[in-house]
């Protein structure tokens, strides 16, 4: 009844992803090349998430 209230985990996700990419972005323009890897390994973790949270919820019958 109140599934507006509910927060939407994808939109989260992508959020948490978008902000690490950023990061990493500017860690590369700083020449910073360790933490450019290591940010970017953490996004590619969240994308892996956020894509298997879609598939779930694509792959749920809708009521």
């Amino acid at each position: 009844m109140f599934n507006f209230f509910k927060r939407d985990p994808l939109k989260k996700l992508r959020q948490q992803y978008d902000a690490k990419a950023e990061q990493a972005m500017l860690a590369q323009r700083k020449g910073d090349m360790r933490l450019f890897a290591d940010l970017t390994a953490e996004a590619e973790e969240l994308w892996a998430q956020y894509q298997q949270l879609q598939q779930a919820t694509q792959s749920e019958p809708q009521a």
